[in-house]
């Protein structure tokens, strides 16, 4: 990857915008305002009432993907890359650029909530996010990208936030007292995978409703295009999960929710470096983690009073990985790749044998408020979040406590059917403590932290947008080792430029559009997330569109262009080495009524050579990873009437040509041809 300069990212990102905007100035006069509208009935609706870099997959989404993992619910939103996507264990998310990679499974700049818990380990060595919940249990997954929309989720937030929220039992019941089941069954040939998902959905009263999910999930080793197997590819995945509503007070304005997810993988015999393929030094472990995540929430919205909209979250995760060296995996046994004079340790390494176990409990209390001041609407959220993370001393891995409490303000301001002005402010203080020692040292620290946002939508659909986000990142429990990391917090801003168009009859009657370009730039400094690094300075362009017919006819598409330098201490710099590749996504497809749905899709990654500094003093080095495409074809068929009623058919072939491929921060191929197969019926 040459480096490319920001302004000519700037001059391409403006030429687009300008381009959209003179597209639709000559009807600016002539046409009204149209409101909050819901565009086309095409895969995924594009979010262009906000100024936010969001991307909403619903329920229906989440079903014709047919994802085998978290991250592949959510592989197809631009800005987002994978890292070994199609495994649940060393895998992760990379937004922007920051997030997962190759080395470990989180950074910290992208938050992952599950109900509103913080899920996910901190920057634990080779072993990955641990994402292992099954795409089964969830009825949405909300992606923010960017700093300016993270603000009522947490600090240090560069690449963005994947919200999941899980499914409810009125999801099935239709909101009536009764009861439902659904079950569905999932194959695929790639590695023989199968799912059975069940759920139990009951709901004695209007008031009470339960649900109960049971999902097992596995696959053999896969290959990849050429034919080669994917080592360390195969999984057991059993997921359950329990949900219980109770609404209560007039006309139902209370309610408590409780929620429990728990998920347990026992591997054997299987890499320590869940990113890899192989043992190699490190060698191969039996490993055992079970991941468990709880949240009970009270909501209060009174029907007299736009002033109060309550909830209050109170949550907890849990994650406990045990790991034993095997015997003879390791291929520094017999000495070969360590120092002069050094044997290999009885029982491995002590990083390879060492135990880890993470708890982080969260209380989130926030309010809403709508009121206007003259021609000033409000939409006022303000909250406060008390946040007591554990960690288990281990290797490599120093134990201790960080406690968190933060207040946060976002105020969204909309002045008649233009303007719209969203200042954010959060205010964090944390209280991080080693556990033992030489790590066992106290320190506290604090940030102050926010963003501005503005909207301006003009009467015929067009809005442009800007923001400006600043947010510190304060020390974890990881880095208790570094005192120098201990007391400085990693800083990062964001400016981003956007415009935006929807609207009806725009080609021919009965049509909508809708088109959203966002160019952003971001500098990280103070770096302690990054060995070598202190500033890291990355731009890009994100760019989503949809177009529907009333016919059926529909075309999605979205393209992410992004570039990065890393800069060095001794005044170097190099490409950043987290940049993922420029990629294009375009999916067309026909509807037929409401039983059947057929789409292509189609997915291409431009070729990208990254220039990294030398190792130990060694001159830099270029790495290529070549450019790709590769189709999806997906049809789903849901019988209206006969006995086949109520039933859901869902077929695709992913990869479909087979093709031979590595996305650029992956660690591992991608898999080959998967013809997958999935029936449901809702009882």
């Amino acid at each position: 990857m040459a480096y490319r300069s920001t302004s000519r990212y700037l001059r391409n990102s403006a030429s687009i915008i300008v381009y959209l905007l003179i597209s639709q100035s000559a009807a600016a006069q002539e046409t009204q305002f149209l409101g909050t509208i819901e565009l086309g009935d095409s895969k995924r609706e594009v979010q262009t009432d906000t100024a936010t870099a969001l991307t909403v997959v619903d329920q229906e989404e989440i079903n014709d993907r047919q994802a085998g993992t978290i991250a592949e619910l959510i592989d197809s939103v631009p800005g987002v890359s994978l890292v070994n996507g199609s495994t649940p264990q060393g895998s992760g998310i990379n937004i922007r650029g920051y997030g997962a990679n190759g080395t470990y499974g989180t950074d910290q700049k992208v938050a992952v909530q599950v109900d509103g818990a913080s899920v996910g380990s901190e920057e634990l060595y080779r072993i990955g996010t641990q994402l292992f919940s099954d795409p089964a249990l969830f009825r949405s997954v909300e992606v923010v990208r960017g700093t300016v929309g993270s603000f009522a989720y947490g600090s240090g937030i560069v690449g963005g936030v994947v919200s999941l929220e899980t499914k409810d039992a009125s999801d099935f019941t239709g909101g009536e007292t009764g009861t439902a089941i659904r079950q569905t069954f999932e194959f695929g040939t790639n590695g023989n995978g199968a799912a059975s998902s069940t759920i139990l959905a009951w709901q004695p009263t209007d008031k009470l409703e339960f649900l109960a999910n049971y999902t097992y999930r596995q696959q053999d080793n896969q290959t990849d295009g050429a034919g080669d197997v994917i080592g360390a590819s195969a999984f057991g995945l059993p997921t359950w999960m329990v949900k219980a509503r109770y609404s209560f007070g007039q006309k139902n304005d209370q309610s408590v929710t409780f929620s429990y997810t728990d998920t347990t993988v026992a591997d054997r015999d299987v890499p320590y470096d869940t990113f890899g393929t192989t043992g190699g030094s490190f060698g191969n472990v039996d490993r055992d983690t079970v991941s468990g995540t709880s949240s009970l929430q009270y909501a209060y919205n009174p029907f007299e009073s736009e002033m109060i909209d309550l909830t209050v979250t109170l949550s907890y995760a849990a994650q406990q990985i045990d790991q034993t060296y095997i015997p003879g995996s390791s291929t520094c046994e017999d000495s070969s790749c360590l120092r002069p004079g050094d044997t290999f340790p009885a029982g491995g390494f002590e990083t390879v044998n060492a135990s880890h176990r993470y708890e982080t409990a969260k209380l989130n209390v926030s309010n809403t408020s709508l009121f206007s001041t003259d021609v000033v609407d409000h939409n006022l959220l303000v909250g406060i979040e008390l946040t007591r993370k554990t960690r288990l001393n281990a290797d490599s891995a120093p134990g201790g406590t960080d406690e968190r409490a933060a207040l946060f303000v976002v105020n969204e301001m909309t002045i008649g059917d233009a303007w719209t002005i969203t200042p954010a402010l959060r205010y964090e203080t944390s209280t991080v403590v080693g556990s033992t020692a030489p790590n066992d040292a106290t320190y506290d620290n604090d940030a102050l932290m926010g963003g501005l946002s503005v909207r301006y939508a003009f009467n015929n659909g067009v809005a442009v947008f800007g923001s400006a986000a600043y947010t510190e990142g304060l020390p974890i429990i990881d880095d208790l080792g570094n005192r120098v990391f201990m007391t400085q917090s990693e800083k990062s801003q964001t400016f981003e430029l956007g415009v935006s168009d929807d609207g009806f009859d725009v080609f021919k009657d009965g049509d909508s559009f809708a088109v959203k370009a966002n160019i952003y730039q971001t500098e990280l400094w103070d770096i302690t997330s990054y060995s070598g690094r202190n500033k890291v300075e990355s731009q890009g362009i994100e760019l989503e569109t949809s177009y529907t017919l009333e016919n059926g006819f529909y075309v999605d598409a979205n393209a992410n262009f992004v570039t990065g330098k890393e800069f060095r201490p001794d005044g170097t710099s190099f490409d950043w080495g987290n940049t993922p590749a420029d990629s294009l996504r375009f999916t067309v497809g026909k509807k037929f009524g409401k039983e059947f749905d057929i789409s292509w899709e189609t997915t291409a990654n431009r070729e990208i050579s990254v220039e990294a500094a030398g190792v130990r003093g060694g001159a830099p080095s270029t790495t290529t990873t070549p450019g790709f495409f590769s189709h999806n074809l997906r049809a789903t068929y849901i019988p209206q009437q006969g006995v086949l009623e109520g039933a859901e058919f869902r077929f695709g072939a992913e990869n479909i040509f087979d093709a031979d491929y590595r996305t650029n921060l992956s660690t591992r191929n991608a898999p080959g041809r998967n013809v997958k197969f999935t029936i449901a019926k809702t009882f």
